[in-house]
């Protein structure tokens, strides 16, 4: 198998089941221009994001690293009737092109993009109001992925769902001699899930447009 063949079923699911959408493509296209890296998820893996905040009929989402606000615009849709979601990023220049793919998307008046980094940001936002969220999406820096799983865990209840995304880092994460950051991170992440009472986790491994990777998915029980 190569990342040749692992593109063209992406490319197959995508037009079969997530067809062109111009706010999402200007997305994109204003993340280029911007100079912003492609490190945003790709097609499929967006509507997965949206198809689980359907699934739990999130009425409150918390996004831990937003880019260029492509996975934002997949998760606000997800939302249901009346739903908010927060986006935090470190950025003020990403933060700046994320607000103008949601405003041109229609969804600024629902998505609150934060600036800051996000262990500062975290404590802030638990102070400000204690209503749990129904779902969080971590895609932020590796090396901090055990703190932000101890606070999404914090900030969710008893249904809740987290994903973190790419948590396999091309199979080095069974590395128990990385000295790689994120790997290390990562690995301290599964650690942070195996040890949390009554949570329910685990990692997929995944191929696909950008590449081997993987998702960890974490369900907050009682």
């Amino acid at each position: 198998m190569s990342q040749e063949r692992w593109s063209a079923v992406d490319r197959y699911v995508t037009d079969l089941l997530v067809p062109s959408d111009p706010a999402l493509d200007a997305a994109l296209a204003a993340n280029a221009a911007a100079g912003l890296p492609a490190h945003d998820v790709s097609a499929a893996q967006g509507r997965l994001l949206e198809v689980l905040a359907r699934m739990r009929g999130a009425r409150r989402i918390l996004e831990i690293g937003t880019l260029g606000g492509y996975s934002t615009i997949w998760l606000a849709r997800g939302l249901a009737p009346g739903g908010r979601l927060v986006t935090l990023e470190r950025d003020t220049a990403r933060a700046d092109v994320a607000r103008g793919n949601l405003a041109r998307a229609g969804l600024d008046g629902v998505v609150e993009v934060r600036v800051g980094p996000g262990l500062e940001a975290l404590p802030a936002l638990a102070a400000e109001d204690e209503t749990p969220f129904d779902l969080v999406f971590v895609d932020a820096d590796k090396e901090s992925a055990a703190e932000y799983a101890a606070w999404a865990l914090r900030l969710t209840a008893p249904g809740s769902a987290i994903v973190f995304d790419n948590v396999v880092r091309g199979g080095a994460l069974a590395d128990a001699a990385s000295d790689d950051a994120r790997v290390r991170g990562v690995r301290a992440l599964h650690e942070v899930l195996a040890g949390a009472p009554g949570v329910y986790a685990t990692t997929i491994q995944t191929v696909g447009a950008k590449g081997y990777d993987g998702f960890t998915l974490a369900l907050v029980g009682e």
